[in-house]
């Protein structure tokens, strides 16, 4: 347990930490379980490695104020039944015939698994193992069948009144007259059937029900996979079973947390600490659904910026609401360069308070603090760069020194940086033509430039710029800069010009200004 004094630990995987520290000092255990769920309808979507990442966080927190040992469960819902056909699947009529069979006995459309849970959780698994977590894996399917949730479900079975007490005032009238806890599996079709139980036989711990597929009255045995429980229900049997200390859930499940935690105290259980974090939304301001395959992938992500800057995304802000889309990727990369020279440089105390200290990141590849991807993006902007080639003598130029020493990780932004142009910046680069004060504001700049020597620092070269937009007296001076972005580099934003110029080159934008003085 570190001595740091905990009141100066504030960002917010600490405070998380805290409350799990104060569950247990009242319920003393070998080790603190950490769960996230997984339903794997879908492919896994950024929401859930987002999950995944922040409860990695909250752990390295416990871990640093407690010397209790941690275990992550990743939960694959993969017993639930298939409502509808997922948007972004191939061999859809395949789906279609086995829809309302559980996740994992209907066939894997991608034609790679034996079932569409496997393939979909075999995912999972790989995006989860790229980052290098470290978790369990379980499957609903194989605790359900090999009798692991038997003692949960018996309680379940044991509490089914005050359960259905529970639950049913907050259903529709409708839903009221079928709703059981329990969701017996058709022995006919492999379906989960959504019936209305009859009675219980209390001795021998089955359902009795009548099979809507042949309108007959049947029992079900409440164990080893023969049934399945509704799911806030089986939350709440989950955590019991599985001794579940934390999980976190999205906004929208805050209701089903409040009822399941009512239901696992019900059954003798005390439920996890919890934390609510906001949805994600797509670039229309919608909800991101792994059914419907919208919004940004993790693969997307990582094709624009290393993983560190996505971490440092999923860390910010969890309980705000948040556009997860390619154009917050700039700025979260500068984020993360950012916070990457205030950690080096910080102290011990200091870099706990720092994001960086969550992330998975190689403190020791640093980039210079004058590089910055948006920096990156205009000079591969101005130059029309196919590759990294014709950057790297531009960093040279600022950084002569780095010709003698290799950097990857400046490699690696500046090869993000032309993929990044090449997708997004490129298709939408738009000049238009100066008006009259934006042209002699350019001669002027040409003529100022040519005066300034070579070792002349980026702020020099920024106060002659404003000097210049001074003398013309723009109305706004922001609009001489914009000037420069959208008639120079055909954007409707760009970096600071004196740091730009400094680093493409003196020359080469006289140059670059002379040609478009010619051109108009």
């Amino acid at each position: 347990m570190n001595v740091m004094d905990n009141k100066n630990l504030k960002q917010w995987p600490f405070l998380e930490a805290k409350k799990i520290l104060k569950r247990l000092k009242g319920n003393p255990k070998d080790n603190c379980i950490f769960q996230t769920g997984y339903g794997p309808s879908g492919l896994p979507h950024i929401g859930t490695f987002g999950e995944v990442l922040r409860t990695t966080m909250v752990m390295k927190a416990f871990s640093f104020l407690s010397e209790i040992p941690t275990k992550l469960f990743i939960f694959s819902d993969d017993m639930d039944g298939l409502r509808k056909v997922p948007d972004n699947v191939p061999n859809k009529e395949l789906i279609e015939k086995n829809l309302e069979k559980p996740l994992s006995s209907i066939p894997d459309p991608f034609e790679k698994f034996s079932s569409f849970s496997e393939y979909n959780n075999n995912k999972l698994k790989e995006f989860l193992d790229s980052f290098d977590f470290q978790y369990e894996f379980k499957s609903a399917t194989e605790n359900y069948k090999t009798g692991i949730f038997n003692n949960g479900l018996e309680a379940i079975f044991d509490n089914y009144d005050k359960i259905l007490d529970i639950i049913l005032p907050t259903l529709g009238k409708e839903r009221r007259e079928t709703y059981s806890p329990f969701l017996p599996i058709c022995k006919t079709t492999g379906k989960v059937l959504q019936v209305k139980v009859l009675d219980l036989d209390r001795k021998n711990k089955n359902i009795i029900f009548v099979n809507p597929n042949t309108n007959k009255e049947e029992q079900a045995s409440i164990f080893d996979g023969d049934c399945k429980l509704q799911w806030k229900v089986d939350w709440a049997m989950r955590w019991l079973v599985l001794e579940v200390d934390y999980e976190m859930n999205g906004k929208d499940l805050i209701e089903s947390y409040i009822l399941s935690s009512r239901i696992n105290k019900t059954i003798g259980g005390i439920p996890p600490v919890n934390f609510t974090y906001e949805l994600f939304l797509d670039e229309k301001g919608e909800k991101i659904s792994k059914s419907v395959g919208n919004g940004i992938s993790v693969e997307d992500w990582l094709k624009f910026s290393p993983k560190e800057s996505l971490e440092l995304f999923m860390f910010q802000n969890p309980n705000r609401a948040k556009k997860l889309f390619f154009d917050v990727i700039p700025k979260t990369t500068d984020e993360f360069l950012k916070l990457s020279q205030n950690f080096k440089h910080s102290d011990e105390e200091s870099r706990v308070n720092n994001a960086i200290w969550f992330i998975n990141s190689d403190n020791n590849k640093q980039i210079p603090e004058n590089i910055t991807f948006n920096m990156v993006l205009n000079l591969a902007s101005v130059c029309n760069a196919d590759s990294s080639d014709i950057l790297w003598e531009f960093i040279y130029n600022y950084y002569p020194e780095l010709r003698n020493e290799k950097n990857d990780r400046i490699d690696e932004l500046l090869n993000y940086g032309v993929n990044y142009y090449k997708e997004f910046i490129l298709p939408n680069k738009k000049y238009r033509a100066p008006n009259e004060k934006e042209m002699k504001g350019f001669e002027m700049l040409v003529e100022a430039l040519k005066k300034i020597p070579s070792t002349a620092q980026a702020e020099d070269i920024q106060t002659e710029i404003y000097n210049i937009g001074m003398s013309l007296e723009f109305e706004n001076l922001r609009d001489w800069f914009s000037g420069f972005y959208e008639v120079i580099l055909g954007q409707k934003q760009g970096p600071r010009l004196g740091s730009f110029i400094k680093f493409f080159g003196i020359n080469k934008t006289i140059e670059l200004l002379e040609s478009k003085i010619r051109e108009n």
